[in-house]
Formats: C-alpha cells, sequence, structure tokens
C-alpha cells in the first residue's frame, strides 16, 4: 500500500527528481514507511510506502534481474503467492517476498494481460525500457484511485490528484464542464474531475504510452447475463463460500489487522468470516458512535456493535465522539483531493483515525449494498407497483399530500417523510428516471436555476451513459451495473481510500472481491430483493452465523447526522461561506437560489442536507485549492465564526438568509 506517481516526456526530454521528490512529499500520509524513485531519461515512476507485506524486502520500484523492466504499485495483490508459484514453475526468479513484484514478473510471461491474473486492489505504473513504454492500470472495481494529467508534451499520474500540482506549468483550476455533475451527483463521475486539466482513470482501465504515442482501453467489465438456471438455496450456498474465500484472502498481511463493526450485515459478515480464520485468536474490531442529542443517536449503532463483537469474542474498541467538524473539514476536503457530498467521509476518517492506533491494515464491510441490494432505492419497483395499483383519485390525493409534508432525515418521522416524498414522487416515473430521482443530490433542472452558465452544450451525461452500457434484462441488477461504474468507485470507494489513507491506515473492502462481485451480477434481482426485503438472499445466506436482531434491523448508513449540523455547529459556517455576497464573489450560482435552497432546509420545507454539503464544501475547496490557502488557515477562520455564534457575538451573515 503506498502512493504512486510519474510522468513520460512525448518528446523525449528528461525528468528531472525533483519533480518526483515534490509529487511524493505531496502525498507523504499515504506512504510514511519509504520512498523510491525510478527515472530512465524521459520517464520517472515513483511511490511512497505503506508497509504491509514483506517489510523488509518491498522497498519500490522494484526491477527484473536485467532491468528492463521496474514497476511501482499501490495496494494488494491477494492471490500473489499463488502467482508466484505459478510464475516460478515457469522460471522466473523473485528477489523478493513482495506481492508487487509478482506484477512485475506477471507481465513478463503474459504481457499487458497479467491484469486479468490479479485478485487485489491496486494501481500500478510498469516502465518497460526495452520498448521505452509506459504503463499505467488500475483495478476492475476502482478501489484504488489514479489521477492523470496529459497535454502535448507529457503525461503524469499520480494517485492523488494534488501530487500533480506541483509540475511545472499546472496550477489548480475549477473544471467548470464537471461543476454540472458534481452538483447533480454530490461526487464528480470518472473520467472527470474537478481539476481543470486532470481527469481520473477509470477502473479496469489501462494506459500505455510508447514512443509517442497514447493508448487507452477497458480490460475488464461487469457482467451482465442473469444466470437463472440456478436455485435459491445454491445461490445461498454460494454466496457464503463467496464471502468466506474472499474475507480469508484478504486477511494476509505481516502487520496487525483489524475490522470495522458497524453492527450492520455487512461488517457484521466481515467479521464473522475474520473470526472463522483467526486461529483461534480474538480479531480486534473498531467501531464509533457521535455525542449529542436525538439526530446524533440516530446514528449511534455502537449497541449493535457490541452485540457483533461479543457474539464473536473480538477485541473490541469503540469510540464515542463530538467532532470538531468545523476543524476538520478543510483538513478532510484537503485529503479528499474532490469535493463530495456524501457525509460518510467524515465518519470514516474519525474511525480510521482510532483505529490506526493499533493497526496497519482494516477490513471493511464496503460494496455489500450494492452487490447484494441493500439499498432502499431498490425498492422502488416494489413501491411503485402497490402505488400504481391504487384508484387514481388516491394516487393524486397521496401526491398532493406528500408534497406538502416536511422533511428531515435526523428526525424519526420527518425522515419517514422524507422517504415518502421520495418515492410517491418517483412512482409513475420509468425506471431509470426514478433510480436518478433518488440518486441525485439536486435535480437537472435545479442544476440548471443554480449555476450562472448554463452547462456545456452536448455535455455527458454519465448516468445516461452507465444506463446505456447496462444490461437490459434486470432492472435490480442493472441499478447495480450503473451503481458500479459511477457513485462506488468515484464517491464511496474514493473517499474510503482518501480518508483511510489520511491517517496512514489500508483499508480492503473484501465484499468487492471481483470473483464474489461477478457472481453477484448473475444472481437474479428478484432473489436478491424479494418480497420488499433488501439483502434477501445475503441475509438467508448469513443466518447460521448471525442473529435476526442483526440481520433484520433497521438500515442505518455509515454517515454523520450532518442535516442537524447544518442547523446548529455549521450554522454560522453556512450562513458566511453560502452567503449572498460570498456566492457572488465567487461567481458560480445564482446567490438567491442557494439561498433559497438553505431558508428551505432551515424550516424543514425540505432536506437540503446533500445540496448544502456539496455547496459547502466546493466553497471550502476552492479557498483550500483555488485560492491556495492553507487548510489550517481555513480552519481557523472558519473556527472563528463558530466560536462567534456560539458565544452570541455572532455578525449577521452577509445579506442575510431570507426566512
Amino acid at each position: 500500500m503506498c502512493g504512486i506517481h510519474g510522468l513520460i516526456h512525448l518528446d523525449g526530454a528528461p525528468v528531472e527528481p525533483r519533480w518526483l521528490t515534490a509529487m511524493g512529499d505531496a502525498t507523504a500520509h499515504r506512504g510514511p514507511d519509504d520512498e523510491g524513485q525510478h527515472i530512465d531519461g524521459a520517464c520517472g515512476i515513483a511511490m511512497r510506502r505503506l508497509s504491509i507485506i514483506d517489510l523488509a524486502g518491498g522497498h519500490q520500484p522494484i526491477s527484473n534481474a536485467d532491468g528492463t523492466l521496474t514497476i511501482v504499485c499501490n495496494g494488494e495483490i491477494y492471490n500473489y503467492r499463488e502467482l508466484r508459484a505459478q510464475l516460478q514453475s515457469l522460471g522466473h526468479r523473485f528477489k523478493t517476498h513482495s506481492d508487487s513484484e509478482t506484477l512485475l514478473h506477471g507481465y513478463a510471461q503474459w504481457g499487458d494481460a497479467v491484469v486479468e491474473h490479479l485478485n487485489g486492489m491496486f494501481d500500478f505504473a510498469l516502465w518497460d525500457a526495452r520498448r521505452q513504454r509506459l504503463l499505467i492500470g488500475r483495478d476492475r472495481l476502482g478501489v484504488k484511485p489514479l489521477y492523470v494529467l496529459q497535454d502535448s508534451r507529457r503525461v503524469a499520474f499520480a494517485t492523488e490528484a494534488k501530487a500533480l500540482l506541483g509540475l511545472p506549468g499546472v496550477r489548480a483550476e475549477l473544471n467548470r464542464d464537471a461543476l454540472a455533475d458534481y452538483l447533480h451527483l454530490g461526487y464528480v463521475p470518472a473520467p472527470l474531475s474537478i481539476f481543470k486539466g486532470i481527469r481520473k482513470l477509470p477502473p479496469a482501465t489501462l494506459l500505455a504510452v510508447e514512443r509517442g504515442q497514447v493508448r487507452e482501453w477497458r480490460w475488464w467489465r461487469l457482467p451482465h447475463a442473469v444466470d437463472r438456471g440456478a436455485t435459491e438455496s445454491e445461490w445461498v450456498d454460494r454466496i457464503r463460500a463467496g464471502i468466506d474465500r474472499a474475507v480469508h484472502m484478504q486477511m494476509v498481511s505481516d502487520v496487525p489487522i483489524g475490522a470495522f463493526l458497524s453492527g450492520g450485515v455487512d461488517s457484521s459478515a466481515v467479521v464473522a468470516a475474520m473470526a472463522a480464520h483467526s486461529g483461534g485468536q480474538p480479531i480486534r474490531t473498531y467501531a464509533i458512535g457521535f455525542e449529542g442529542g436525538a439526530a446524533e443517536q440516530l446514528y449511534n449503532e455502537l449497541p449493535y456493535a457490541r452485540r457483533v463483537a461479543q457474539l464473536f469474542g473480538t477485541e473490541h474498541h469503540e469510540i464515542v465522539v463530538k467532532p470538531d467538524v468545523v476543524g476538520l473539514l478543510p483538513r478532510l476536503v484537503w485529503h479528499l483531493d474532490e469535493p463530495i457530498a456524501d457525509s460518510a467521509f467524515i465518519t470514516t476518517y474519525l474511525v480510521s483515525e482510532f483505529a490506526r492506533r493499533d493497526v496497519k491494515v482494516i477490513l471493511s464491510g464496503v460494496g455489500g449494498d450494492e452487490l447484494f441490494g441493500g439499498y432502499r432505492r431498490y425498492l422502488g419497483a416494489h413501491y411503485a407497483d402497490k402505488f400504481n395499483a391504487l384508484p387514481a383519485w388516491a394516487r393524486r390525493v397521496a401526491s398532493a399530500t406528500a408534497a406538502r409534508l416536511p422533511a428531515d432525515r435526523h428526525n424519526k418521522w420527518l425522515n419517514m417523510a422524507r422517504l415518502a416524498k421520495g418515492f410517491i414522487a418517483s412512482a409513475e416515473m420509468q425506471a431509470d428516471a426514478r433510480y436518478r430521482s433518488y440518486l441525485q443530490v439536486v435535480s437537472r433542472e435545479g442544476v440548471a436555476q443554480l449555476m450562472l452558465a448554463a452547462p456545456r452544450p452536448g455535455a455527458d451525461d454519465r448516468l445516461a451513459a452507465a444506463f446505456s452500457a447496462a444490461g437490459r434484462d434486470d432492472e435490480l441488477n442493472r441499478m447495480f451495473a450503473v451503481d458500479a461504474e459511477t457513485q462506488l468507485p468515484d464517491d464511496l470507494l474514493l473517499l474510503t481510500d482518501k480518508m483511510s489513507m489520511a491517517v496512514s491506515l489500508e483499508c480492503r473492502v473484501p465484499l468487492l472481491d471481483h470473483e464474489l462481485v461477478e457472481m453477484a451480477a448473475r444472481i437474479p434481482g428478484p432473489l436478491k430483493v424479494k418480497g420488499g426485503q433488501l439483502k434477501h438472499l445475503m441475509k438467508r445466506a448469513l443466518s447460521p452465523q448471525l442473529p435476526d436482531d442483526i440481520l433484520h434491523r433497521a438500515k442505518r448508513g455509515f454517515g454523520t447526522p450532518m442535516g442537524a449540523w447544518l442547523k446548529k455547529e455549521l450554522l454560522a459556517v453556512v450562513r458566511e461561506l453560502l452567503s449572498p455576497a460570498v456566492v457572488r464573489q465567487r461567481g458560480l450560482f445564482h446567490p438567491e437560489a442557494v439561498s433559497a435552497l438553505l431558508a428551505d432546509h432551515e424550516a424543514n420545507r425540505a432536506d437540503g442536507t446533500d445540496a448544502l454539503l456539496a455547496l459547502l464544501n466546493l466553497e471550502i475547496w476552492s479557498r483550500v485549492y483555488l485560492d491556495g490557502r492553507a487548510s489550517a488557515d481555513v480552519a481557523d477562520e472558519l473556527g472563528q465564526l463558530a466560536a462567534a455564534r456560539a458565544a452570541g457575538t455572532a455578525r449577521p451573515a452577509r445579506d442575510a438568509v431570507p426566512a
């Protein structure tokens, strides 16, 4: 696990070592244990290392015996022992016990097809000196991020975008083509990034630069063919065996390892499998809760985590926090590279920081909701059928009533009203439009009303493109395929990687083992979600290991009470940073539209949590990256605003938000 970076000049100009050093310094948090670089004329590749496997011998870059092949690799190759044995039987001699070296010898044996042999999470850069060829690539699901800067003179790459900003002639500029997507979805989908001139390499993609020519191609896609020949019981057995195999494989490590444990189905499934393969030793588990009022208690899952920890005899650690969210936001936005509207980045950072006191590697349950049908949006068709079975007059009354309901996700009853509003409003839509309505942060119409400059004509619709590439004969698996192309890599996995690596913690996601993913993609949707029950098959598979009160408890996302914080702890900050004067000066949005959004949220007329967080984080990102201010300086500024409000001395927000 580390951060990789490098560049190649298309005109043959030599690479200067200081450029690679500067790129590595920007991502030192990813690899505090070691660093290295390799330069061969016009190409330079480098890394910062967090030592996990072969602590003494795993220094990178790694070269083959005659120095013609050199690699840097970020992540883990979980099947490296099997690959090593296979390659040794073919005559390859290894210098280390590192998992990364198997990729090097695999390339010598199989060429670019080496990636098809890998089971893991990774991005890598390989320099082939004989061919004067640079090959960079990313894992199937996009667990590890990779950014690319390409212009007429060079191609540069880095695990984090900030590393590219130190190169000559590069500065942080807003990519306005990405802005509409960001507001609509709450994240920037690949291949765009929030930085002008910097893009994300999509998951399962290889990019080769050879003698001045650049070629890019996709090497894996999620299968779309559904297997209708297996019985439900057969699928249950396959799921149980697949989870067990994936978790066991990802427990390989030469350093202490643990697991995040929320007490939800996914994290509990991972812990159960870890306990079965721990050799009788208690595994370490980590849980987090929030201190505060009713809103915070909605996110307190500690009793469930404790229940699972006791069930499997784990060495359980938990922390209850009242985070200084005002002080955290600028630092975390800097680590993220790109602003997002998913408050799970805060929770992920806090629990990662807590776990890092004991372990270097953590296993997470990320991905289970996508694979096995765990999101409420997967019930859209189920409830739409029930709603559309009502008489027309009843549907009209229900729609009119729902439109007037208040909404607040951090109050039990108002959250139910919020969900009901969403389901009823989308019930008569086509499936693709219904999915979009559940997932969007701001509607496309709302984005047009917010933005001063209309989105560029002909700009790609990333969700529409993902739907076009998805299968046609199974609605739930169609949504799964779209999730795997968009939200999963560019929101959930991005924040998981950036927030864990911010504290030098390697986070593994065994439920996204590609063999398990491929199997899940073939399960008929009506079996995954059956009779309105989310994760029906997965829960059956886990029933011998987990009790009903864990399997069938109410779902709660791994987020924060952000909506409540926006009305309390963050109120002064939001009113200042989204004030008409600030919005007008930034020059991106209509001030009155932003003010109306904030007013509706404060009055509970609509739940604007995600939209306001998107706008707030974008302004914080702008201050850090576009204005070139240190994140600590921005945090101090925001802290003073919050402190003044708490002391009752806060000045009115500029052009106060209308009531």
